[in-house]
């Protein structure tokens, strides 16, 4: 997850990703990098905080632009504009990413 400091959805965030994570029985860690200079933004191609990635593809596809910078991110909810997607979304967006792998068998 790559965020800037001082973003007020990046805890969120990472707690609706974690609750994501264990609903859908996913044993992975979430990597955390602070992007804090429109440079480290430029390089990475941060679209904004936070901004959730599974082997380097973001979960929610932001378009192309010429010019990364720092910046917040707004996700499109089924509440309503947020700064952060849902359990609900990062679960379905884990499930087409991963299918079947990572998974614990269901109990």
């Amino acid at each position: 997850m790559l965020y800037f400091d001082g973003c007020p959805s990046h805890a969120p965030a990472g707690e609706a990703l974690r609750e994501a994570l264990t609903e859908e029985g996913i044993e992975a860690g979430v990597d955390e990098v602070a992007v804090n200079t429109d440079e480290e933004a430029r390089r990475l191609r941060f679209p904004g905080s936070p901004t959730i990635r599974l082997g380097g593809k973001d979960l929610f596809p932001a378009p192309e632009q010429e010019d990364w910078r720092l910046g917040c991110r707004v996700y499109a909810t089924p509440e309503g504009l947020r700064g952060f997607p849902t359990p609900g979304m990062l679960r379905e967006a884990l499930r087409q990413a991963l299918p079947t792998a990572g998974r614990r068998p269901a109990s």
